[in-house]
């Protein structure tokens, strides 16, 4: 039976309000009623948040994608974004084994009777871009927090336009590495900001797929450089590398109409305490005939509520905590994408040459290396998304160790034909293998660990870790490849087998497993202090916030 309004009055709670003289409230009355409001709010604002999040949990993937394609869509633009950097790295890496670039800024080597690279000015071109990228992204995450993710993105695809200019116009090594360095700078903005956003906008069933749209892209931007370096190949003078340079201007524009239209992150607008364009935001998402965009905001709300404080979000505070289990599972996930191998899939190309394959095949193999990561990367969603990020992350490390290590033994084994086919098929085996398991799983483990409040300067840390790490494996890439370094061709092997190793041993023991974890829950799980291995067998209440 209801209860008519007079027993739902303030009175009807057992504690009558004070009345003045004059019949009106007094102050102390006023106060009670005022809170007793407050708190029906705030529980008004729990059962919506509760049903948001029982209603995220309850769809399947399929009905996700049905209820959010927009967010699917927008997802896919921010991840277009990742394309330019990976475009621009393997163009320098394939560079390197380009003849028309080798005769133009090489030196004659004897022993090979052919123009080649010095192993220092190989190194500095592939940091060269890491380096500016590592200033962005640490510039990516106060930027973002400030202006949001969408302006940030819009202001790095506008530099990087007249970034592009200095690079297609040198003239000489030193001038490439600063251009270089100057375009690394908007790279590391897209690459901070890309996970994040892609995680934020859709629902806990299509994390897994959206934030691994950036590995595929990753994958697409070497598809690229692969077949415009293999036609030019042939090409003996400056157009074999002036066209694949200048093709960069191909993405930042329409990319930045896009971004234009865009919604902004409704995580981002909740965090700012702008509720109304939050939930303008969230309808554009999806459906408007399958979204309750009140109750997703109120989940939102709710989150952020747990994570708050009254200081403005800093890079302290990620070391600070629980906060600094996050930020070490973050780094050390983007810092292991350099120790297990991954160094050879960008320098597949010269890895290839290296191993006694000639020009034409090697460039050939470099293509296909590429076309096979983007597949694999598509067939890891479906992993992903229904065997967890840990199964996936942590086995398909130790595999790539094993095939590793195997790559160091065809190395080892003497000069031959048999010898050369066996390191560049293992070369492209853990070029492949790679992108089903640690590094699409990786992306999707980046966007989920951080808190909601330090996300942008989580990733923002993480990915300064990567290139930190990455710049030192470069150069020890390139010595162990270079014919006037190491020389080391596929022993190279049972370096990244034993670096890999320690970063899958690590994963197994403090990687939790996330799959299916609303950013409430994985709070809760980190505050508590769960151990990585019994989160998948932990329960959490639906009411709990702490």
């Amino acid at each position: 039976m209801s209860q008519s309004a007079d027993e739902k009055s303030p009175g009807a709670a057992g504690v009558a309000p004070e009345l003045e003289a004059d019949g009106g409230l007094t102050a102390q009355a006023v106060e009670h009623v005022y809170n007793m409001d407050e708190n029906q709010k705030l529980s008004d604002m729990k059962a919506d948040a509760i049903e948001a999040e029982n209603a995220e949990h309850n769809m399947t993937v399929l009905e996700a994608v049905r209820a959010y394609p927009m967010a699917s869509f927008w997802a896919f633009v921010m991840s277009c974004t990742i394309i330019m950097e990976s475009y621009d790295v393997f163009l320098i890496g394939n560079f390197v084994a380009l003849g028309a670039f080798k005769k133009q800024y090489g030196i004659w080597d004897d022993a090979t009777q052919g123009y080649v690279i010095e192993t220092k000015w190989q190194s500095a071109l592939q940091v060269s871009g890491q380096l500016g990228a590592l200033i962005g992204v640490f510039l990516a995450g106060p930027l973002t927090s400030r202006i949001g993710y969408r302006w940030a993105t819009l202001a790095a695809l506008m530099l990087l336009n007249v970034f592009i200019f200095s690079f297609y116009f040198a003239q000489s090594l030193p001038v490439i590495f600063v251009a270089q360095l100057l375009e690394g700078l908007p790279w590391g903005i897209f690459i901070a900001n890309a996970p994040a956003y892609c995680s934020e906008i859709v629902p806990i069933q299509l994390r897994a797929p959206a934030t691994q749209m950036l590995q595929m892209f990753w994958a697409i931007g070497s598809i690229i450089v692969g077949g415009v370096t293999y036609h030019y190949n042939p090409n003996l003078d400056e157009t074999a590398y002036r066209i694949p340079i200048a093709l960069q201007w191909m993405f930042p524009t329409p990319l930045a109409v896009l971004v234009w239209f865009a919604p902004e992150s409704p995580w981002w607008l909740v965090r700012k305490g702008r509720f109304e364009e939050a939930a303008k935001s969230v309808g554009r998402l999806g459906r408007k005939t399958q979204l309750h965009v009140t109750e997703t905001v109120a989940m939102m709300r709710r989150v952020v509520e747990l994570e708050k404080s009254e200081k403005e979000p800093s890079h302290l505070e990620l070391f600070k905590g629980v906060d600094l289990y996050r930020t070490l599972i973050v780094c050390g996930v983007y810092a292991a994408q350099n120790l297990t191998g991954n160094l050879i899939a960008n320098q597949a190309v010269y890895f290839f040459q290296q191993a006694g394959v000639d020009d034409n095949l090697a460039f050939a193999l470099g293509l296909i290396t590429s076309a096979l990561q983007m597949i694999f990367v598509m067939l890891s969603w479906i992993l992903t998304t229904y065997l967890g990020r840990r199964t996936i992350y942590v086995w398909g490390s130790f595999i790539n160790v094993a095939f590793l290590i195997a790559l160091g033994i065809a190395g080892s084994v003497g000069k031959s034909n048999a010898s050369s086919l066996a390191q560049a098929s293992l070369g492209l085996i853990v070029s492949v293998l790679f992108t089903l398991g640690p590094a699409p799983a990786s992306w999707v483990i980046i966007g989920e660990t951080s808190a909601i409040r330090l996300r942008p300067l989580t990733t923002g840390m993480g990915r300064a870790t990567y290139y930190i790490v990455e710049i030192p494996c470069i150069f020890l890439a390139s010595y162990m490849l270079n014919p006037t370094g190491g020389n080391l061709g596929g022993k190279c092997g049972y370096v990244w087998g034993a670096t890999g190793l320690v970063c899958a041993v690590t994963a197994y023991f403090f990687l939790p497993e996330m799959k299916g974890r609303s950013y409430r829950e994985i709070d809760i799980l980190f505050k508590r202090k769960v151990p990585a291995r019994q989160w998948k067998d932990t329960e959490i209440d639906v009411n709990d916030d702490e």
